[in-house]
């Protein structure tokens, strides 16, 4: 029995072209080449990725890959949608799911497209509707190339959190904890001034993007600004951040929360980055594979 590229590149987790370089390097024994593609054993292990061993020597191909794909700009409208079309829809369902919204992937997809699903809260639908409305609205901030500032953050906060109309856009004016976090969220009084500082921080900083979005998020986080939301508007301010820089948005998987929170606590804890540092990576390298694999097909 044999696999096609893509289903392997499936099983596996990584891109149609990452299988076909392993294929055309031998790094797969039994393959077979058929004309312009490859079949691939049932039941072949994935090999080993000793394309790099640190996050120093994986955002060096990060940036390998981002000129490769800079070479292939300007994208036309039709490649642009191509490569936007699933994401919109699994990265809503799983930025949603981290912060406990009961929709399936699919689910997800039928309340995107106007459909109700009988038995799930009626929260649930308007969290995936602004979750998607407030990446739109992110796209357009990219194609105008605005300034992340106080205010960027509250207008996104505002569409992410359709379901609590008080609340939208508005800092938090109560005291907070986070279940199970090694950090305590600052009081209420210091929430503007430590994101103006946080801000100013991040715009001086001469960091690679990935190491200072990662720095920026978990600070972010940390300041915890707003009363609910603050996960799913972190998140697309980093998308935000790395679109505007060139780079694909990445969607952190609802199977990785365990890895993404462990990040959080290794930071406030050992005061090292390495955890969120790595994860942005890994997925800005997978898709920037992705986006290059599809222009490649194209």
């Amino acid at each position: 029995m044999y696999m096609t590229v893509r289903q392997t590149a499936e099983k596996w987790g990584i891109s149609d072209r990452r299988v076909r370089t392993l294929c055309s390097e031998g790094k797969i024994p039994g393959v077979i080449r058929k004309g312009r593609g490859w079949l691939i054993p049932g039941d072949a292990r994935k090999p080993e990725d000793g394309r790099y061993k640190t996050t120093e020597s994986l955002l060096d191909m990060i940036d390998r890959k981002k000129k490769e794909l800079d070479s292939r700009r300007p994208l036309t409208e039709g490649e642009v949608e191509r490569l936007t079309e699933e994401f919109i829809v699994e990265y809503t369902y799983n930025s949603n799911a981290i912060e406990g919204n009961t929709l399936t992937l699919r689910e997800t997809d039928m309340v995107l497209r106007g459909l109700t699903i009988g038995q799930k809260p009626l929260k649930d639908h308007m969290e995936a509707v602004g979750h998607k409305e407030a990446f739109v609205f992110v796209q357009e901030l990219v194609k105008d190339k605005i300034l992340l500032s106080e205010r960027v953050i509250k207008q996104i906060h505002y569409l992410v959190l359709a379901d609590k109309k008080d609340d939208r856009g508005v800092y938090r004016r109560v005291p907070v904890r986070i279940m199970g976090a090694k950090h305590e969220p600052v009081q209420p009084y210091l929430i503007q001034p430590r994101l103006e500082q946080l801000l100013e921080t991040y715009q001086n900083s001469t960091e690679h993007i990935i190491p200072r979005l990662a720095r920026f998020h978990i600070e972010f986080e940390g300041i915890h600004p707003f009363i609910d939301g603050n996960g799913r508007t972190g998140r697309l301010l980093v998308n935000l951040e790395l679109m505007k820089a060139g780079y694909p948005p990445i969607d952190i998987k609802f199977a990785d929360r365990v890895a993404y929170y462990e990040a959080f606590d290794e930071y406030y804890v050992k005061h090292r980055l390495d955890g969120m540092e790595k994860l942005f990576a890994e997925y800005v390298n997978v898709r920037l594979e992705g986006y290059l694999d599809i222009l490649e097909r194209e």
